[in-house]
């Protein structure tokens, strides 16, 4: 399978109007990897990791600690800085960064769905990046399908199936395995099985509950494990918070925090009246 082009070519794209760059997306959906392969088109560039301890270290002794890297030329450097959404003050630290540097190195910003959720807050960095996102694998990525805007916009639903075996095996690939890496590479269904349970255990019981500061996290598990259950019909959310026994509004906002963090999609209701539009409830549409 040819690395992922699409993505890289998103990046290059934003990276001619902005220094830096923000990467954001599901949990091991595969954005260090991606900002790896990037950094292999630069003679020098820096991979710095806010969970390495040695890496944290280097930050918190030198906030330029960057500008130390031995350069094999005169090109422009390339900083992968990933997880420093994890710092305290990664703004304001980032918002100096940029401001100093901007004209003499390249960022990119690598991060889970957190990047969202403190770009929807006071944001100091506004004007100083982009941001992209990157997802699992689809039918049309792994196959080297991808289709230009102008055929998707005149046919949305038509993925061009032809009846190759490689295609056919990367379709049950997909439904069987999903479309996150791990999972998808080891070709088998216990990984995935595994690697599901995790997943979503590790991102609501630490991700969700560290940066919500929610208090009912087995609820909210519960939740997810009746979503699937209601996949095709739109979801009654007062149905959901009585089988709960919590409010309306606290099923909402479970919601609205599972969609930030990618578990969950969210389809609204297609009609060009716009009031029914709003009134309608969605449907939903998970991960796994």
């Amino acid at each position: 399978m040819k690395k992922r082009s699409s993505y890289i070519g998103i990046w290059k794209e934003l990276s001619h109007g902005k220094a830096m760059v923000f990467l954001a997306g599901p949990r091991q959906a595969g954005k260090t990897t991606l900002a790896k392969m990037i950094a292999e088109s630069f003679t020098n560039s820096l991979y710095w990791n806010w969970d390495i301890a040695d890496h944290r270290k280097h930050l918190l002794e030198d906030a330029s600690f960057f500008t130390r890297m031995v350069r094999k030329d005169a090109t422009k450097p390339f900083v992968i800085l990933d997880e420093i959404h994890k710092y305290r003050d990664w703004k304001n630290y980032l918002k100096g960064v940029y401001d100093e540097f901007c004209e003499q190195y390249l960022f990119l910003i690598s991060g889970s769905g957190r990047l969202d959720i403190y770009q929807k807050g006071g944001d100091s960095l506004a004007g100083r990046y982009y941001l992209f996102h990157l997802f699992p694998f689809t039918l049309s990525e792994i196959c080297n399908a991808n289709r230009s805007l102008a055929d998707f916009l005149k046919n949305p639903l038509d993925i061009s199936m032809d009846e190759s075996a490689a295609r056919a095996d990367n379709w049950r690939g997909l439904s069987v395995l999903s479309g996150f890496p791990e999972p998808f590479f080891s070709g088998r269904e216990k990984t995935y099985r595994r690697w599901s349970n995790t997943y979503i255990r590790q991102l609501i019981r630490e991700d969700i509950r560290d940066l919500t500061e929610i208090k009912s996290v087995q609820d909210m598990e519960t939740l997810y494990t009746l979503l699937p259950s209601k996949i095709g019909s739109p979801l009654s959310v007062t149905s959901l918070a009585q089988t709960l026994k919590v409010s309306y509004n606290t099923v909402r906002s479970w919601l609205d925090i599972m969609e930030r963090f990618y578990l969950v999609f969210s389809v609204p209701t297609w009609t060009g009246k716009i009031a029914r539009s709003i009134q309608k409830e969605r449907k939903y549409v998970t991960i796994q």
